[in-house]
């Protein structure tokens, strides 16, 4: 396919282009317009516009770009970009029309296993960035015949610098809904808890989310895997999702109050035991307006 607009580089530009090396044996670098560039398909990781890009814009626009993209023929038109997304929105910022790619014909495997491994690596990646990324390269891997689950995961670790059972981890934390795995990007959900969690149902997993805003409160370890289990033994409904995570153990829980501060609530000649039973009664009835009100929010939320 060819387009308009396309230009050959001239080749005494490469060492400004790369800083250092040259292109494989037989590949040629070209510009293209930057309006025939589409992104890959799902392509995990952000692009954002923040202050790092500002910093690639002045760059781009000093010293144009550097290192070039690699992209390939597009299905409908113009070319997809593999690996580039970065630079190419800072060409997009900087007003130029044109960036200097490498043109390979891939197939959507190698494509994939290139788009990852020119990104994994960067510092400020999110943890679904990366869960996301090691399944398309492990999937791209599968399907170009790796040898087994743990082979391929060990493979991909070595490659990134993570441990083949981290890899896995990974890749469970990919099978969370887009609302769970924001927890665990916040911090929120620690990355052990969310993978319990992406063993849920996506509809479990649903009633997680809308239990965890009603709430306000995130699973612990435990109650993770109390949800696991009943999923696992098809028992879990969205009621008992939600009792699963406002429960809270009672034991090790001790509150002292001061005996004079207890005292300025209460006519100074009530003894001790009224006291006592003053207090009592109110933390009954407390606890039996609580649960009503539980029990209907759990009703009605679901």
């Amino acid at each position: 396919m060819k387009n308009k607009g396309l230009k050959k580089l001239d080749l005494k530009s490469y060492d400004d282009l790369f800083g250092a090396g040259e292109p494989a044996a037989g590949e040629a670098v070209i510009s293209v317009p930057v309006h025939i560039l589409h992104p890959f398909k799902d392509h995990p990781f952000r692009v954002v516009d923040d202050e790092k890009m500002q910093e690639t814009v002045e760059s781009v626009k000093r010293y144009g770009i550097l290192v070039p993209g690699i992209v390939r023929p597009h299905p409908e038109n113009g070319y997809e970009m593999i690996s580039g997304h970065r630079r190419w929105r800072a060409c997009e910022l900087a007003g130029l029309e044109e960036m200097p790619v490498i043109v390979r014909n891939l197939n959507d495997d190698e494509a994939t296993i290139i788009m990852v491994d020119a990104n994994i690596q960067r510092e400020d990646i999110l943890i679904s960035e990366k869960a996301r990324a090691y399944k398309m390269k492990y999937e791209a891997m599968r399907h170009q015949g790796s040898k087994g689950e743990k082979y391929t995961a060990d493979a991909i670790g070595e490659a990134a610098g993570d441990s083949g059972r981290t890899v896995q981890r990974y890749i469970r934390l990919a099978e969370l809904v887009q609302e769970l795995l924001d927890f665990v990007d916040e911090n929120k959900i620690p990355m052990g808890v969310g993978e319990k969690l992406s063993y849920l149902k996506r509809e479990e997993q649903n009633w997680l989310v809308e239990a965890i805003q009603n709430s306000e409160m995130f699973p612990s370890k435990g109650q993770a895997e109390q949800l696991k289990e009943g999923s696992d033994t098809g028992e879990l409904t969205p009621a008992q999702v939600y009792a699963i995570l406002v429960k809270r153990e009672r034991a090790n829980v001790n509150v002292t109050i001061s005996a004079r501060k207890i005292r300025s609530y209460f006519p100074a000649a009530y003894s001790k035991e009224q006291v006592e039973e003053v207090i009592y009664t109110l933390l009954d009835q407390w606890k039996e307006n609580k649960e009503r009100e539980e029990g209907a929010d759990a009703g009605s939320s679901f």
